[in-house]
């Protein structure tokens, strides 16, 4: 199973009604504790299995207008590393991948002045693909990852290791 159920609508904190974080918080959190709830209960008669949630680098590095956003995705990271806990007895193997700015058609034009400064301080120089946080779920959901349980696989080119000072 790849958890891969989101939404990031940009809302500044003031003014964000329990409607407005919940929309988010039931979308990115609650969609992936019934999915993996579901899975488990078939991986677990089947003998085993992998599930990766997709959380976000901004579950660790929060931005503006993303409160809800950042405070779903840090819950999906910590969801799966309990998720290990529990599961792990029976042969189920818990992870989350944890991207940066994936790029889309259009995303350049919606946010030209993100998009140059994304690729400005990227160690990688250039915006994710879609690809390459596929490419991270099939590892973790590979007999390579046989040991791998309750981590966090950052895929974003390198900005996590970019100092903020």
């Amino acid at each position: 199973l790849v958890n891969n159920a989101g939404v990031q609508p940009v809302q500044p904190l003031p003014g964000m009604t329990l409607a407005d974080w919940s929309a988010v918080v039931d979308t990115n959190l609650r969609a992936t504790f019934a999915c993996t709830q579901a899975a488990a209960e078939t991986m677990r008669a089947g003998g085993g299995g992998t599930i990766t949630h997709i959380a976000s680098i901004e579950a660790s590095q929060p931005a503006p207008g993303h409160a809800h956003y950042n405070a779903s995705k840090a819950a999906v990271a910590m969801h799966a590393r309990s998720a290990a806990l529990e599961y792990g007895p029976y042969g189920i193997r818990v992870n989350s991948v944890s991207p940066g700015l994936i790029g889309r058609p259009g995303l350049a034009d919606a946010w030209p002045d993100g998009v140059r400064r994304w690729e400005a301080a990227v160690p990688a120089g250039r915006l994710g693909r879609a690809e390459d946080v596929a490419d991270a779920c099939v590892f973790l959901a590979s007999p390579m990852a046989s040991f791998v349980t309750g981590h966090d696989l950052v895929v974003d080119g390198g900005i996590s290791a970019r100092p903020t000072w």
